[in-house]
């Protein structure tokens, strides 16, 4: 911004925003200057703008400089994010020692444990938020801060539409907690002990114990969940530092990554760098590398893929075989809940993400561009590290050639039963054998269901059964909620049964294991879905290794069900009409008829169609 050397009387200098001979720009503005509101005067909008900021006790000193922007989505509801005004400090204490000026505002804030009906039903929400709030407001850069599971892919989702220079903050992981002298932490163990609890393992004292362990601090969960997951492919993506994926959410390191974070938007907003033009195809495959590598959360790909679509260079050039491709060839190497044994503290006193990608270079496009300024591999090349001894107790980052599990931890199934895909963390099975089964169908046709029978003792289930949850997909429940790890039957957990073949048209928790098949497409409640249609007794087969999953039935048998389904639902909505969740969502207002009318299924990513970057179909 042009200033003069005239004086206004108050040792503030007068900018000539004011000359009524110069006009303001319109595009490629920077500062108080970009994004004006619509009053058919630009000088006046400026003038009026500036009154107000002016309000807030700015100078045209501080007016004068680029404009940093940090989404503030601190909520007393959100324990995850419980350190978001530490951050905000620091963030803004890297800005302008970097000389800039930074502003916060707030946005949606979700987290998982206080959504109703699930979070997942809000991140587009969130999402829309991030993209309008960015682009309306006279930011330059902005820094996202966020942490709980659908924040961050929300934000990057909103970010990339929005197309600012914007890079990631996370809130960081919370610290074990300890119950009878053994670590715990949420969430792996919260389920953990919760299925030891209903089968009679452990009693109401020790549950309610473990109740004031599982979370002993602010912060994201401490295993590699989804929020863990979503942090490292941050990282992968390079649009956040090395460092910044690990580091607890209570730690100083934290604090420290957060001031660092200011200076790098000061970097990004010089040079002009936007993440439609950083983020390639590569960039996106690097994270899917990371993903495999990390036996991370089967949500990831759900995000992933929404996150893809946004991207108008990048949208339609991967699908769920490119995760199911790159899976094939990369080990999973790092020993975390629910694939392993360890906490998100060693993983960062192991090295973090940094020795996480000195074992991957050989699988990584070393050349993508990241927010620090250099490529991936110049970055890796240029960055401090000092390696943990490979035989350290502590050290949970495994050798290239010497995997925790040799490949494919997350894997991408078809078959006539899903079509357009499932998915499965096959690291988190607990009994190998159910990699490869068949067995009988036990249905739950929706989660009330589920509630009323799974424990009756007349249920009709053994062990070698397959348990079928319908109707929890994106529009079925909607929202597709993490209740795709459905419980033992109590009389089978009671006899020492801890893992069956469970299949579902929704997610489960990152922090969840099991044999568990998700994201079923087309989703139950679809008319022409046959995973809608199958019946007690029927026979389902699940093949990993040759990537299938099935119902055993002729394509006859399964065109008679889908017909006569298809009757049936029509019927109803002519008798009761918007009773059925697919028909009901023209009749639906608010933002539940939206979501409803226009989010995709799962292997779309389940965005809002409206939303990704070709538009509504």
């Amino acid at each position: 911004m042009t200033k003069t050397s005239v004086d206004d009387g108050e040792n503030q200098p007068v900018t000539n925003d004011y000359d009524l001979s110069t006009p303001i720009p319109t595009e490629n503005a920077s500062g108080m200057r970009q994004g004006l509101p619509s009053y058919g005067d630009a000088h006046f909008s400026l003038f009026l703008r500036k009154v107000f900021i002016k309000a807030l006790g700015y100078s045209e000193d501080a007016l004068s400089r680029p404009i940093i922007g940090i989404v503030n989505t601190y909520s007393s509801f959100n324990p995850c994010h419980s350190n978001i005004p530490q951050l905000i400090e620091a963030v803004k204490r890297g800005v302008q020692l970097n000389g800039g000026l930074a502003i916060d505002f707030p946005t949606i804030s979700i987290h998982e444990s206080f959504s109703t009906p699930t979070s997942m039903y809000l991140r587009n929400l969130m999402s829309m938020d991030t993209e309008e709030m960015i682009r309306a407001q006279p930011c330059d850069a902005v820094v996202l801060i966020g942490g709980c599971d659908k924040t961050t892919p929300a934000q990057l989702m909103g970010g990339i539409s929005a197309n600012k220079p914007i890079l990631h903050l996370v809130t960081g992981p919370m610290m074990p907690g300890s119950h009878k002298g053994t670590r715990i932490g949420a969430c792996t163990d919260c389920r953990n002990n919760w299925a030891a609890y209903r089968a009679g393992a452990i009693d109401i004292e020790d549950i309610s114990a473990i109740n004031n362990e599982l979370a002993p601090t602010g912060g994201t969960c401490g295993v590699m969940g989804t929020a863990s997951t979503m942090a490292c492919i941050l990282v992968a993506l390079g649009m956040m530092p090395f460092n910044g994926a690990t580091a607890p959410a209570v730690s100083s390191s934290r604090l420290r990554i957060a001031e660092e974070t200011g200076k790098i938007a000061i970097s990004l907003y010089n040079r002009k760098s936007k993440p439609q033009g950083l983020l390639t195809r590569e960039s996106f495959l690097n994270a899917i590398t990371v993903l495999q590598a990390i036996g991370g959360s089967t949500n990831a790909i759900v995000h992933l893929m929404a996150i893809i679509n946004r991207h108008p260079a990048v949208a339609g050039t991967i699908t769920l075989d490119d995760f199911d491709r790159i899976g094939r060839q990369t080990p999973l190497l790092i020993d975390l809940k629910p694939s392993g044994q360890n906490y998100m503290t060693d993983f960062h006193n192991s090295g973090g993400m940094l020795a996480l990608l000195h074992e991957l270079k050989p699988l990584l496009h070393l050349d993508a561009e990241t927010v620090m300024g250099g490529t991936l591999g110049e970055e890796i090349a240029k960055a401090t590290f000092i390696p943990v001894p490979r035989d350290s107790p502590t050290n949970c980052v495994h050798a290239f050639d010497d995997p925790l599990y040799t490949r494919s931890s997350l894997v991408v199934m078809r078959g006539n039963l899903a079509p357009g895909g499932a998915i499965m963390k096959a690291s988190a099975s607990k009994y190998r054998h159910l990699l490869k089964h068949s067995g009988p169908a036990v249905v739950f046709t929706n989660p009330a269901d589920l509630a009323a029978r799974i424990d009756d003792p007349a249920l009709e289930v053994t062990a070698n059964s397959v348990l079928v949850l319908q109707n929890i997909g994106p529009i079925g429940n909607p929202g597709m909620p993490e209740a795709g790890v459905i419980p033992i039957p109590r009389k089978l957990a009671s006899q020492g049964v801890q893992d069956m073949l469970r299949i579902s048209d929704g997610r489960m928790s990152g922090t969840a294991g099991g044999t568990i098949v998700l994201h079923v497409s087309p989703e139950a409640a679809n008319p022409e879905s046959v995973f809608g249609v199958i019946r007690d007794g029927d026979t389902v087969t699940v093949d990993v290794e040759d990537r299938v999953i099935r119902v055993e039935l002729s394509e006859e048998v399964i065109e008679q069900r889908l017909s006569v389904r298809q009757d049936d639902m029509a019927r109803r909505e002519r008798e009761r009409p918007g009773q059925a969740a697919w028909h009901a969502r023209k009749r639906i207002r608010g933002y539940r008829g939206l979501y409803m009318r226009s989010v995709q299924q799962a292997e779309g990513g389940a965005d809002f169609d409206f939303l990704t970057a070709s538009g509504p179909s």
